[in-house]
């Protein structure tokens, strides 16, 4: 049973940079699409950014394209997740996620980190 773990989260101002990343255990990610999803307290979790198994194939949300960017290194088990141009409304749980399948809904990822906390202040 491969874990996830996020790490990177923290409290940063407006317009500020932060890096995730999503270190994989007890299996690996290099055949699998990945992606990032957040939950901002009240609201659904909702899709931010995939990436296929090869890094050739990116997706991103509307609301973090041109600011957001997802990577990985199969090599070291884990992806990425460059946060620029941060905005309050960012403010959420992020957490990674491993799939099968292209998706970029949640429905179709069977394996999930516990997430890390964004807090982007104004």
């Amino acid at each position: 049973q491969v874990q996830l773990v996020e790490s990177g989260g923290g409290l940063v101002q407006a317009g500020d940079s932060l890096r995730l990343s999503c270190a994989a255990s007890g299996g690996t990610i290099s055949s699998y699409q990945m992606a990032w999803f957040r939950q901002a307290p009240g609201k659904e979790r909702e899709f931010v950014a995939a990436i296929n198994w090869a890094g050739a194939v990116t997706n991103y949300a509307d609301s973090v394209k041109g600011r957001f960017t997802i990577s990985r290194e199969n090599a070291k088990n884990t992806v990425y997740l460059q946060m620029n141009s941060l905005k309050p409304e960012d403010t959420a749980v992020y957490y990674c996620a491993r799939s099968r399948y292209p998706a970029i809904t949640g429905a179709n990822y069977s394996s999930w980190g516990q997430g890390t906390q964004v807090t982007v202040s104004s």
